[in-house]
């Protein structure tokens, strides 16, 4: 049975947010997802049954936006998944500020919108917030997800008392929308065997102790088990559902694999 939770999923059209919302209506609760493109979403919204908000959560008017419409359908808002993010590559001394701007805005400033116009209602509700990391692969990008992190963990040790929590889940490679595009380009930059998004993803996640990329599904449950009534003592947290990358010592790589140059491999 099901507590009749209402839940705000941002980024929820594709990968881990479209994964979560699935899980969560599975379990019968009530979902609100927002994304920038409104196909995605519109197709889980006839799928599962979501309501599909498309907008820019950056923008303040949008995070009122979506509380509203969430309030309005449901009456009431009982979680946060705060997925949406986006990446951009560069060493600190090549971004442009730009690029460090609009990552920022997306990454963390839109978080905070939303939890700021979110947060009168969770306290009513006693809610929980769950936001996503993802592994790091700049400056900007792992910037912000830092930033993320410690804002998650304000809203833990701020609101804890009146019964909100909120926790962080981070993820490793997960196959999604976003990170296809990224192995994409991986594979035509590494000029591996076959230029396939299979090979790349076997080639990022082989040190891996599991070996293999994480699919949404997998993120999903943790996200959907920290919502839950179950990790009701679980605040300020940081899960890592990672196939144990966080857990190697990479300076043991070398006892068990032979490591090359990718320029000097047979490809």
């Amino acid at each position: 049975m099901t507590d009749g939770r209402v839940v705000i999923v941002t980024g929820g059209g594709t990968g881990i947010g479209a994964a979560t919302a699935r899980l969560l209506r599975d379990g019968g609760h009530r979902v609100v997802v927002s994304g920038r493109r409104p196909e995605p979403l519109e197709r889980l919204e006839r799928e599962i049954g979501a309501l599909a908000y498309p907008s820019d959560v950056s923008d303040p008017e949008a995070a009122e936006g979506i509380v509203r419409t969430a309030l309005a359908a449901y009456g009431r808002l009982d979680g946060l998944v705060l997925n949406a993010g986006i990446g951009r590559s560069g060493a600190v001394g090549d971004l442009s500020l730009e690029d460090w701007d609009e990552v920022m805005r997306t990454n963390v400033t839109g978080p905070l919108l939303l939890l700021r116009a979110a947060i009168p209602h969770l306290l009513e509700t006693r809610g929980s917030v769950s936001a996503l990391r993802n592994g790091a692969s700049n400056a900007v990008y792992a910037t912000s997800k830092a930033a993320l992190l410690q804002l998650c963990r304000s809203i833990a040790v701020d609101y804890g008392r009146q019964g909100v929590r909120a926790n962080t889940v981070c993820p490793s490679w997960v196959r999604s929308e976003m990170a296809d595009r990224r192995m994409a380009r991986f594979a035509a930059e590494a000029e591996l065997k076959d230029h396939s998004v299979e090979s790349a993803y076997e080639e990022a996640t082989r040190f891996l102790p599991m070996g293999r990329p994480g699919e949404p599904r997998e993120i999903a449950e943790a996200i959907s088990w920290l919502l839950s009534p179950a990790a009701s003592y679980v605040n300020g947290a940081v899960l890592t559902v990672d196939g144990g990358a966080t857990a190697l010592d990479p300076g043991t790589l070398a006892f068990d694999f032979q490591i090359a140059p990718r320029g000097d491999e047979e490809v």
